[in-house]
């Protein structure tokens, strides 16, 4: 029973510019999101070169700074070792949290930049968004950002607008896998 006890009071490190930093645990709507993006990759990615890893894997960018991401998507197998993947992943997804949000935002997005992730997510639970941002000549360039908009903001959009299914975006990754919010955000409230 002890030791039950002592793996749920566990916490999270990852080391970011050397600097060891602690993480608490995730929210369940923090995990849920992460949990169905990594499902939506995972189920799209069997049987092909890419694979998608969930939370708990640490990427290995440089000799001083590793990261445990929500989810990584990596299509170069050799990068993939069994304690971590060593090298930039093709994608990688942060779903923010209050206590995270700056180092996501701020020193992990710049890291990434210049680790060289082609595509980096940072995805909002509380507002039901997806900022996507595409690797462009070294730099991070936002390309869009994806919303699942409130019910009570429908007065103020068009008659034909009104009701709109939650929007969908491609992966820079996969022509052929579309991402939907409504399976990102899928039992947030």
């Amino acid at each position: 029973m002890d030791d039950n006890l002592a793996y749920q009071e566990e916490l999270w490190e990852e080391m970011i510019d050397g600097e060891l930093v602690m993480m608490s645990p995730a929210s369940i709507n923090h995990n849920r999101v992460a949990g169905n993006i990594f499902s939506m990759f995972s189920s799209h990615l069997k049987g092909r070169v890419c694979e998608a890893f969930s939370d708990g894997a640490a990427v290995y960018l440089t000799d001083r700074d590793y990261y445990i991401p929500d989810v990584a998507v990596v299509c170069d197998p050799d990068k993939v070792r069994p304690d971590g993947i060593h090298g930039a992943p093709d994608l990688v997804a942060e779903v923010l949290s209050p206590a995270a949000a700056r180092f996501d935002r701020g020193r992990k997005k710049d890291i990434y930049e210049r680790g060289g992730v082609r595509e980096y997510w940072i995805v909002d639970p509380s507002n039901k968004t997806v900022e996507q941002y595409l690797l462009t000549d070294g730099r991070f360039l936002l390309r869009d950002i994806y919303a699942i908009l409130p019910a009570w903001t429908d007065r103020w959009l068009p008659p034909e607008k009104r009701g709109a299914p939650p929007p969908e975006f491609q992966c820079s990754l996969c022509d052929d896998l579309t991402i939907s919010l409504a399976e990102i955000f899928d039992r947030v409230p």
